[in-house]
């Protein structure tokens, strides 16, 4: 009787193994998955296990629908225009062989007080309204025009004084700034001058990308719509960040390689969460190399799977036979996406392994009630 127990038992949990992960898949495997659809209502979908091989590794190339998309023309279209002065902007005003015009200037540390940081330069502050007070002038509107717009006209305007000769610069800028924010070393607000404020500009003024950045996702959000740009589709296409040139409350946002990385789980030296290189490519082989590489003792090196979820109606798995010669060429080649997941399934014994380990408790259990009834 006990023997009889022992068979039925170890049979019941042998028979699991027929369902159990890891079984061979193949390009002409679906892999059933069940989700609540509307209504609570279960929905069932057949997603196709797609193979990894060199005709599909090459038809995904030729895909344009499959490129990473990248929409900077508007970008692309900007030019720098010659700096305008606006309100906040401090003008620095020079009649020459008149020094004591100097003394209208705001802005200057008077009384031996220290100027913080934070303080306008000496000079003429814009006011809100776009007007300079100068003296024997009055009110002037500056904002909207160039320096030597400005100083034209208060030559013009200062009939006080024969031929003046006059020199109009801007001492700080202050009305015009971007914001640029992440993975920079000194994030914050960077004021827009004379000089064009390109994208690279934006980026070396805020002392240049940190090791930790991803510089094929930045953002750049304009007039409350985003654009995403990828530095390095950018330069592949011959494109320079110079070309983009960057306006008045434009918010630069550089993101971490860390919340762009996927997930290598299953029979590897090290579970981790990959992140991308510095250039935010990640193919399948770095990812498994981050994780330590294959477990040689537990791996089944033929059931390597990608699971990809662009939508959560429309998931995508790739699968990679390892022990093929050019595995690791294709693994090399094949492109990972934030948030994918590489799973490594186990061999025989260890799916064996596991599967005993469940049923053992389990006899153990018949055998000493066999015992007791006895």
């Amino acid at each position: 009787m006990k023997r009889i127990i022992c068979t039925a038992l170890l049979l019941t949990g042998l028979s699991g193994c027929v369902v159990a992960p890891g079984m061979r898949m193949s390009s002409n495997t679906t892999l059933p998955i069940t989700d609540s659809g509307k209504g609570n209502v279960p929905l069932q979908l057949n997603v196709p296990i797609q193979e990894i091989n060199l005709s599909m590794l090459q038809q995904r190339r030729d895909d344009p629908a499959l490129l990473p998309a990248q929409d900077i023309a508007p970008l692309l279209g900007s030019r720098s225009e010659p700096y305008l002065i606006g309100p906040g902007d401090v003008l620095q005003i020079t009649v020459w062989d008149h020094p004591e015009l100097a003394s209208a200037e705001s802005g200057s540390s008077q009384g031996g007080t220290t100027q913080r940081p934070a303080d306008p330069a000496a000079g003429f502050i814009v006011n809100s309204s776009g007007d300079v007070q100068f003296p024997y002038v009055g009110q002037l509107k500056v904002a909207g025009k160039t320096a030597d717009q400005v100083q034209k006209e208060l030559g013009t305007s200062l009939t006080f004084f024969k031929n003046p000769q006059i020199t109009v610069r801007l001492a700080s800028f202050r009305s015009k700034q971007v914001y640029v924010e992440g993975e920079v070393r000194i994030p914050g607000v960077q004021a827009i001058n004379d000089v064009p404020m390109t994208l690279y500009e934006a980026i070396d003024r805020a002392g240049g990308l940190q090791p930790t950045a991803d510089q094929s996702r930045l953002v750049l959000i304009r007039d409350g719509k985003s654009y995403p740009i990828d530095m390095t589709a950018m330069l592949d296409q011959k494109i320079s960040g110079s070309q983009i040139v960057l306006k008045n409350g434009d918010v630069l946002r550089v993101t971490s390689r860390d919340q762009n990385g996927v997930y290598v789980m299953g029979e590897v030296i090290k579970p981790t969460f990959a992140t991308p290189l510095r250039d935010g490519t990640l193919t399948l082989s770095d990812a498994l190399s981050q994780a330590g590489s294959l477990n040689n003792a537990s791996a089944d090196a033929h059931q390597v799977f990608v699971i990809r979820a662009r939508t959560p109606e429309t998931p995508e798995i790739y699968h990679l036979d390892a022990e093929s010669p050019i595995a690791m060429v294709l693994a090399n080649q094949f492109q990972l996406q934030p948030k994918d997941v590489v799973y490594i399934d186990g061999n025989g014994l260890v799916r064996l392994s596991r599967v005993l380990s469940l049923l053992l408790p389990a006899i153990n259990a018949g055998m000493t009630g066999v015992v007791v009834a006895k």
